[in-house]
């Protein structure tokens, strides 16, 4: 019975560790690394008939070439709330709109602007990271606790071992990420 309850920690660990990660990669394709992508657009909120709605659910986005990104709404009447909203999100990239469709020109990334995001998916990382060690010290305290309800030692600290080689797994992937990103970053 005490394995099952063993088991049952280990694979929550591993559950809530990857949906760190997965939160980490959804950050990270935000950070745009001077290629036009429409995820650069997700979390954008447009106004539409007074609702705030996701922008890519009032308008077809589409990439262009790979300093282009072109927002099609699905009625004109609502360009100027796109075209409001992008401005207040801050990304970066200042709209142009043609009074049919808004188009937005990536400007090609400095070596200051690169390291200023490459700074940000580092904090990114570094969140994900201490994610996961309150995680390895939340099932650990479960461990902990299930070894004062009668666990021996030596399956607790045989459960202990498995939790930091899974923290390490996956802090190791984190590192991975921002690697990959970095090399993103610079190969523009």
């Amino acid at each position: 019975m005490l394995s099952e309850e063993i088991e049952l920690v280990i694979d929550d660990t591993k559950s809530s560790m990857q949906k760190a990660i997965n939160h980490l990669e959804q950050e990270l394709l935000k950070i745009r690394a001077g290629k036009a992508s429409p995820s650069m657009l997700d979390g954008i909120m447009v106004d539409y008939y007074g609702n705030p709605t996701p922008i890519n659910q009032a308008a077809n986005i589409s990439v262009l070439d790979a300093k282009t990104i072109s927002i099609q709404p699905w009625e004109k009447s609502i360009l100027a709330a796109i075209e409001r909203a992008i401005m207040q999100a801050n990304i970066g990239i200042t709209p142009q709109n043609d009074g049919n469709q808004i188009r937005l020109f990536l400007p090609p990334l400095t070596e200051e602007r690169r390291k200023e995001l490459f700074k940000k998916a580092s904090g990114e990382g570094e969140n994900t990271k201490v994610a996961i060690r309150n995680i390895r010290r939340d099932s650990i305290e479960q461990i902990k606790k299930l070894q004062k309800d009668g666990l021996s030692e030596d399956a607790a600290k045989d459960a202990e071992a498995e939790i930091q080689t899974i923290t390490d797994k996956f802090t190791a992937l984190v590192g991975k990420h921002l690697e990959a990103k970095e090399k993103e970053m610079m190969s523009v």
